[in-house]
């Protein structure tokens, strides 16, 4: 029996006592993955930082890699870009920023995985709110100072590491609470990741308009108000996580034995589990799924404002060009695509909970086998909608896309869970997350170079550029179908014996640890209530502005 007093961060003073209500986990991720998740959200950045920098006449000044049309080129003038002070970023620059978030994101996830179980989630998740919030502030530096460099050491790189701390660091601790509903609590940890835009970008878009002023964006100040905010809320979500106690289950649970081999009863070892054809099935389904997404929801604003342009604002005469010497037609389709963000992140959001509870009783591969047929039909039919001017049509689709991608986030933990057992699941997510950190290059890559190199060329309309990229992103989808197909059941050689997970289990940090006497009374219904009212105001906000500013997508 360990008698020493522990600290209030150490992971032993966070096992919970036997009258705490599991219902406060939850509130807890989505406070740290609300914050987090406007990383999704950044797209509505890039239009006003692209023109940063105007000249005497008012216009704003050339970027550094104008008229490249190659990949060298652009990457020679991004280069340039980092930093240069007297010329203004492309989307191809400003992407390579949104890159850094989801590269250094998969790659701390599979670093510090082990450091989390030993640590606990709380240190985990003051970490994440550390280097988050902080990044914001060096990011806001580089806006201030038009040094692209910091802004990708500050909100790329430093932001990136929060983001991977951020995102697992209430997953495995989660699924330990909902053992009876596996896919449903790995949709509710991770949900508020793909809803952090649709509170973000309205709020952002409010506070630029705010702070803006002749010559300034108001994207520095906006940086700083948002790490502010978000300090608050991810501290507060980080001190609320508890761990169950060792072997603890929820009043009523019978483990099934019902589920024939769709779920495995016993544990794979972390070190074992990646020398699996599993684990590289699913990285690579994971990986697909991912990069078929990600470049397009980082484009989403910019995307909408390209192929709509005047339609967005009841002026279809309008092209894009046309509408760009109109500073006040600008602003306008520059709100609605904001609310096609926000729209974006709602279903990303309502996503990732329904697909994922849904696998609990569809099973986690057909699941996954709906998310790649139906989203390669629906980028397919999104291209024809884009030709035919259907505003309506488009936005649908692209909500069907969001949902299923966020599904996949949410589901994957479960599939890991039902493959791999669940003792090590934490660890092994981490690893399979370097698989957002590839799709985090691939996506954004394809969708920014192929954009830019067709707007450039002068050869393509612009509201006509992203047809063939979604042609592309629908052949990811095929190609993760097929490795869907081929996943099956991990073979009993690679599962632990009673004695490894005896021994795995007594190495855990809480397997003698005794709650403290100060968690007694967190079962308290009004400590539920408080916690989910604290992020559903936030969640009801951006709701509110989304739906309102979505409905003119569907006029």
């Amino acid at each position: 029996m360990l008698t020493e007093q522990p600290s209030w961060l150490s992971k032993r003073r966070i096992v919970a006592g036997p009258t705490f209500n599991r219902w406060l986990v939850p509130p807890a991720a989505l406070a740290v993955h609300l914050c987090i998740g406007m990383a999704y959200g950044f797209s509505v950045f890039w239009k006003p930082l692209q023109a940063a920098l105007v000249g005497a006449d008012g216009q704003p000044l050339a970027a550094c890699a104008a008229g490249a049309v190659t990949f060298a080129d652009k990457w020679s003038g991004t280069v340039q870009a980092l930093t240069a002070t007297q010329c203004n970023w492309t989307q191809f620059d400003l992407g390579w920023m949104y890159t850094l978030f989801f590269v250094v994101l998969g790659l701390a996830a599979a670093l510090f995985g082990p450091w989390l179980e030993r640590v606990g989630p709380r240190v985990a998740g003051l970490t994440a709110t550390i280097c988050w919030c902080g990044g914001l502030l060096i990011g806001a530096a580089g806006v201030h100072a038009h040094a692209l460099w910091l802004m990708w050491l500050g909100s790329g790189l430093i932001g990136g590491v929060g983001l991977g701390l951020g995102y697992i660091s209430p997953v495995s601790t989660l699924m330990k609470w909902f053992p009876d509903r596996r896919g449903m609590a790995a949709g509710l940890a991770i949900a508020g990741f793909g809803g952090g835009a649709m509170i973000g970008s309205p709020l952002a878009t409010l506070l630029m308009s705010h702070y803006a002023s002749p010559g300034d964006p108001g994207v520095a100040a906006t940086f700083v108000a948002l790490a502010f905010i978000y300090a608050v809320f991810m501290t507060g979500g980080s001190l609320t996580y508890r761990l169950p106690p060792k072997d603890w289950e929820p009043a009523g649970y019978v483990p099934t034995e019902d589920e024939g081999d769709r779920v495995a009863h016993r544990h794979v070892h972390v070190r074992e589990a990646h020398q699996t054809p599993q684990f590289w099935l699913l990285w690579l389904v994971l990986c697909l799924n991912v990069s078929a997404g990600i470049g397009i929801i980082g484009a989403a604003s910019p995307m909408l404002q390209e192929t709509f342009a005047g339609h967005l604002i009841g002026h279809p005469d309008l092209a894009f060009g046309a509408l760009k010497q109109h500073p006040d037609f600008v602003k306008a389709a520059a709100a609605v695509a904001a609310g096609f963000v926000g729209l974006l992140s709602l279903f990303n959001i309502a996503g990732r909970f329904i697909w994922a509870s849904a696998s609990d009783h569809f099973g986690r591969r057909p699941t996954y086998l709906v998310f790649f047929a139906l989203g390669a039909a629906m980028y397919l039919l999104a291209a024809h909608a884009a030709e035919a001017k259907s505003l309506s049509l488009f936005v649908g689709c692209f909500c069907v896309i969001a949902s299923m991608y966020g599904g996949g986030f949410a589901t994957i933990p479960a599939f890991l869970a039902d493959l791999f057992g669940s003792h090590f699941v934490g660890a092994i997510h981490g690893r399979l997350l370097t698989a957002w950190s590839t799709a985090g290059v691939v996506g954004p890559v394809i969708v920014n170079y192929l954009h830019d190199v067709r707007a450039e060329s002068g050869s393509v309309a612009a509201d006509m550029i992203y047809g063939s990229i979604f042609s592309v992103l629908a052949g990811l989808l095929a190609c993760g179908l097929l490795a869907a197909l081929a996943i099956r059941p991990v073979a009993t050689k690679h599962f632990m014996s009673e004695s490894e997970l005896a021994a795995a289990q007594e190495a855990d940090h809480i397997a003698h640890a005794q709650a403290h006497p100060a968690d007694a009374d967190h079962g308290s219904v009004w400590a539920v209530v408080l916690s989910w009212t604290a992020v559903g105001l936030p969640l009801l906000y951006g709701v509110g502005v989304t739906v309102q500013k979505a409905i003119v997508l569907f006029h």
